[in-house]
C-alpha cells in the first residue's frame, strides 16, 4: 500500500486488509469505510435482513391508499373499508455495545483487542448510517463508560468514531450490569451487537452469580425482542499458545491478583484445548439464548468477519 492511500479522503481499493494494515490508515472514517467496501462490495447492505415489513394496525381506508392494502377480512366484519398500516422493520435502531476494560487491550503483535472492536463498530456504524438508521454507542468497563444513544442526526456517525477512536483499555469487566444499563434504556425493538473478549464474564457454574448474570442478561434483551449479537474476540495468543520457553502470566485488570510461572510447551496443548472450550461453552449459552455468537481472532481481516455476519443475516428470516 502506499502512503499516499493511508492520508487521502478516499479509501484504497476494497481488499483483505490485515488488521495492522488498516492500522496505518489516517482515520476511523477511513479504515470503516474501507472495511465495508471491501466486506459489502457486491450484496444488499441491510443488517435488518428478512421480512421487510410488518404489521402494527389498521386504519380507515383514505382515497389514494393502495387498494392491495385493504384488509377483506375486516371490510366482512365491520362493514367499513380497512387498510393494513406496516412498518418498516430497518428502521430498528443499532446499538454498538464495546468491553473497553483492561484486558481488551492486550497485544503482542499486530492490534489490541479494542482496537479490533473499534474497526468492526465503525464499519458497522458506517453501514447503518448509510442506511439512513439510527446507531448508538455504549463503551463499558465495571460500569457504563460513555453512552450515546442512537440518532440519524448530521455528525451521529462522526461522534461515534470521534469515541471509539478515544477509547483506552481500563478497568475490570462486567458486561452484565452495562447490558442491565443498556436494557432500561432502549425504548424500542433494536439491534444489539457485543463486542469482548468475555473474560472474567464466563458462563461457567450457573449458581455463580457473577459469571452467570451475562447469559442472563442476554436472554432477557431477547425476551423483550431485541435482536442480539455476540462478537468474541480474542487475541491468537489466547488461542493457541505461541512461546517456547519460560514464560509469566499475570492478570490484566485490576484486583485480579491471578500468576502462573510455567514451561510453555508443557502447557501449549493444554491451553489450546481450554482455549477451545471456553468459546464452545460460550457458543452454548449463546445458542440457549437465541443470541448470535461470532469468534473472531485479531489477525483476522475484518472484512472477512463482516461480510460473513452480513451473509449470515442475509439468509435468516426473522419473524
Amino acid at each position: 500500500m502506499s502512503e499516499g492511500a493511508t492520508g487521502s479522503g478516499e479509501p484504497p481499493r476494497p481488499g483483505l486488509l490485515d488488521p495492522t494494515d488498516l492500522a496505518r490508515l489516517a482515520s476511523l472514517d477511513l479504515r470503516a469505510r474501507t472495511i465495508v467496501e471491501g466486506a459489502f462490495s457486491g450484496m444488499h447492505r441491510n443488517l435488518h435482513p428478512g421480512t421487510s415489513v410488518e404489521f402494527t394496525e389498521h386504519r380507515e381506508y383514505a382515497p389514494g391508499d393502495e387498494i392491495r392494502r385493504i384488509d377483506w377480512k375486516a371490510v366482512g366484519r365491520a362493514d367499513r373499508y380497512y387498510v393494513k398500516r406496516f412498518e418498516d422493520e430497518t428502521e430498528m435502531h443499532t446499538f454498538l455495545v464495546l468491553d473497553a476494560s483492561a484486558s481488551m487491550g492486550y497485544r503482542r503483535r499486530g492490534v489490541s483487542k479494542l482496537d479490533y472492536a473499534g474497526y468492526l463498530a465503525g464499519a458497522l456504524a458506517y453501514l447503518v448510517g448509510q442506511q439512513g438508521d439510527a446507531a448508538g454507542l455504549l463503551l463499558f468497563d465495571e460500569s457504563a463508560r460513555s453512552f450515546l444513544p442512537p440518532s440519524t442526526r448530521p455528525g451521529q456517525i462522526r461522534e461515534v468514531f470521534r469515541l471509539l477512536e478515544a477509547a483506552q483499555p481500563a478497568g475490570r469487566t462486567d458486561a452484565a450490569l452495562a447490558l442491565g444499563h443498556l436494557g432500561e434504556l432502549i425504548d424500542k425493538r433494536s439491534l444489539i451487537i457485543v463486542m469482548s473478549d468475555l473474560l472474567d464474564s464466563e458462563p461457567d457454574d450457573p449458581s455463580d452469580e457473577v459469571r452467570g448474570a451475562l447469559p442472563g442478561r442476554l436472554r432477557q434483551l431477547r425476551a423483550r425482542g431485541h435482536d442480539v449479537a455476540l462478537f468474541h474476540l480474542l487475541d491468537p495468543d489466547e488461542v493457541e499458545l505461541p512461546f517456547d520457553d519460560l514464560i509469566f502470566f499475570e492478570g490484566m485488570e485490576p484486583g485480579d491478583a491471578r500468576t502462573l510461572l510455567a514451561q510453555a510447551p508443557d502447557l501449549a496443548q493444554a491451553f489450546k484445548r481450554e482455549s477451545q472450550a471456553f468459546r464452545d461453552r460460550w457458543r452454548a449459552a449463546c445458542l440457549e439464548a437465541s443470541v448470535e455468537y461470532r469468534f473472531a481472532r485479531t489477525d483476522t481481516p475484518p472484512t472477512n468477519v463482516l461480510r460473513a455476519f452480513l451473509a449470515d443475516r442475509q439468509r435468516v428470516v426473522r419473524l
